[in-house]
């Protein structure tokens, strides 16, 4: 999806969480070309901080926005997506308490990335098409996740 092709009351908050999801997507696959094992842990905390923030913004104020304003219509991609968020975040929870020196630390990671970018394009070709295709104004909560994500990226480093 690319941003010029988003209409300015979803532009914000559509951009920002596409600017999420192209920056783990290229964590990833940084992971895939590193050789040194020091790097790649670095990569994989990068990532994981990143989709932590990124989870909680989407839980706690874009999917609420979305539930609340079609019930119906966003219920069933709004479900799905949150099952996929567990997924993610059980496999984060893994993937923290463990060192690349631990078996299945990069088959996690890698099995991490591909659950997320599945994810990623199903939020990108459906649910934003659906916004976009209903005009949604996403400027008030726009405003909200701005706030909401240096809430978070701020707890998260503490």
């Amino acid at each position: 999806m690319n941003k010029s092709d988003i209409p300015s009351k979803q532009k914000e908050a559509i951009a920002m969480l596409l600017d999420d999801h192209n920056k783990v997507r290229k964590l990833f696959k940084a992971f895939e070309k590193e050789k040194d094992e020091q790097k790649k842990q670095e990569i994989v905390e990068e990532a994981c901080f990143n989709l932590t923030v990124h989870t909680q913004l989407e839980e706690k104020t874009f999917y609420p926005f979305l539930r609340e304003c079609d019930p119906e219509k966003y219920g069933s991609m709004l479900n799905e997506a949150l099952v996929e968020h567990g997924s993610a975040k059980d496999l984060i929870a893994q993937i923290s308490g463990m060192t690349p020196e631990d078996a299945l630390w990069e088959a996690k990671f890698t099995v991490l990335g591909e659950y997320v970018n599945h994810h990623v394009q199903e939020e990108e070709e459906e649910m934003f098409k659906q916004i976009i295709k209903d005009k949604l104004d996403l400027s008030e909560v726009a405003e909200q996740m701005k706030e909401a994500r240096e809430a978070l990226e701020a707890k998260q480093k503490a």
